[in-house]
């Protein structure tokens, strides 16, 4: 019932910047909140920052001042700008949204950080 795409990911310098798009379709208006998880080889899945439908926000602490979660509603589309990276970030993200009472994934985008 809803999709997303998530685009943005890629190979940066420690201290460089990208931004992450989710672009949701389908039944976009049951969507309660969208949020970026990521995971790296080995560990587990990270929430990293969330938006809901009423523009509460959350960062994890490991980004917190580095990170900026925004929405453009007319468009249907969740960024997440990354910037300050550090080899750290390095994972797959991946874009999520809770929508009528089910959760539905993107496919997941590479984001690497080379130092």
């Amino acid at each position: 019932q809803v999709q997303l795409v998530e685009s943005g990911g890629g190979l940066v310098q420690a201290g460089g910047s990208l931004r992450l798009s989710c672009a949701a379709s389908g039944s976009t208006f049951t969507i309660d909140a969208t949020g970026w998880y990521r995971q790296a080889p080995g560990k587990q899945r990270e929430l990293v920052a969330h938006i809901t439908r009423a523009g509460i926000i959350y960062y994890a602490d490991s980004v917190k001042g580095r990170f900026t979660i925004s929405r453009d509603n007319a468009k249907n589309t969740v960024y997440l700008q990354m910037n300050s990276l550090k080899p750290e970030d390095t994972a797959v993200y991946e874009c999520a949204a809770l929508a009528a009472r089910k959760n539905y994934w993107g496919q997941g985008t590479q984001v690497t950080v080379s130092s």
